[in-house]
């Protein structure tokens, strides 16, 4: 018998920034390796290769730079490897690991609940996804309130352990020592004022805040005085427009909108949210525009998979790995020779009654 020749096949690449225009190319090339041999025969997907972002790294200083010229900053949150992978691919500046994972990812009611641990390891699958994106993690509720040194600790694991760039955390005047603590020591802090929904018990659920001038005013003291304390950015939550446009007129750091209107230097929205990624009758904030329709593309694919498979027609000749003729000849030649078939039961009871009378 022939032997067998083993092939190491090199795991597909990090994506990298692919426009529109270029797609027929992007993918010709993909095609032209599939027809000159170069094929998968794994479905294996690993993070690194030949295929990395063409873009540079976003650092601290390239974002400081687009708002001091006044471009719009792009954040989304990804939770995993393949949502890091198209928020990368799309050319979003700031990707934020955000806790809202506990419910979009991991089917948990609130952002109470996930754990440092398990934020620490979705930080790591996203981070594994991108490679020019400026990654931001997000401190989990339990996890910095405590005292700037509980706030500090978690930060650096979030640098050394999740390997995220920066670290967000909620909250205004009273997290002033806390941002402190952490930026002296290098790490960047995006601060979070306005609705903070760690703490959405205590305004009587997600209500929209600073809709009073005293409300208003409340919400530019606290990013006044997480600016003072060092954050690079803060993000304003469910606060009405014209307050946060005049909160970010005020302030010498960006600010990243969600629900606060268009005067913000950039935006931020939950990536499920906007693709559609959730089953029909869910309840979407009324800032959230929806972008696409992710889930229904989903079950449509899933579906008709599901129906090929029941018919008998998936998969076909195309989708199956060829084998030599004379190898499979050569194959059947000896499963025909060294298999025999079970004897029928009947001749089973015909022998052991024939022993049984000798």
């Amino acid at each position: 018998m022939k032997s067998i020749a083993f092939v190491a096949v090199r795991p597909l690449a990090r994506a990298r920034f692919v426009s529109p225009a270029a797609l027929p190319v992007f993918f010709g090339q993909a095609n032209a390796k599939r027809d000159a041999g170069q094929v998968r025969w794994s479905s294996y997907n690993g993070p690194s290769g030949e295929s990395k972002s063409s873009r540079k790294k976003v650092t601290l200083n390239t974002l400081r730079s687009m708002a001091a010229k006044q471009e719009r900053l792009t954040m989304l949150t990804a939770h995993d490897f393949p949502s890091a992978q198209v928020a990368e691919a799309a050319g979003i500046d700031m990707i934020l690991v955000g806790d809202s994972l506990a419910m979009v990812a991991m089917g948990m009611e609130d952002t109470s609940e996930v754990t440092l641990d398990e934020m620490l390891s979705h930080c790591r699958s996203v981070c594994r996804g991108s490679n020019a994106a400026f990654v931001i993690g997000d401190l989990p509720m339990g996890s910095y309130e405590i005292d700037p040194s509980q706030a500090l600790e978690t930060a650096q694991r979030f640098i050394k352990e999740g390997r995220a760039s920066a670290v967000k955390l909620e909250g205004g005047t009273s997290m002033v020592p806390a941002i402190r603590r952490i930026s002296e020591v290098g790490i960047p802090v995006l601060a979070h004022v306005g609705l903070t929904p760690q703490r959405s018990n205590s305004f009587g659920g997600f209500r929209v805040q600073g809709k009073s001038c005293a409300g208003a005013i409340e919400v530019l003291r606290d990013a006044l005085a997480v600016q003072e304390a060092g954050a690079f950015a803060v993000v304003l939550e469910a606060v009405p427009e014209e307050v946060a446009r005049l909160i970010t007129k005020k302030l010498e750091i960006p600010t990243i909108g969600i629900g606060a209107g268009n005067g913000c230097s950039g935006q931020v929205l939950v990536q499920a949210d906007m693709t559609g990624n959730f089953p029909p009758g869910r309840f979407l904030p009324k800032f959230v525009k929806q972008y696409g329709n992710v889930f229904e593309e989903s079950f449509k694919a899933i579906k008709s998979y599901r129906d090929e498979v029941k018919a008998g027609t998936y998969p076909q000749s195309q989708h199956t790995y060829p084998m030599p003729q004379e190898e499979f000849a050569e194959f059947e030649r000896v499963v025909e020779r060294e298999m025999r078939p079970a004897r029928p039961a009947q001749d089973i009871r015909k022998a052991i009654a024939a022993a049984a009378g000798r």
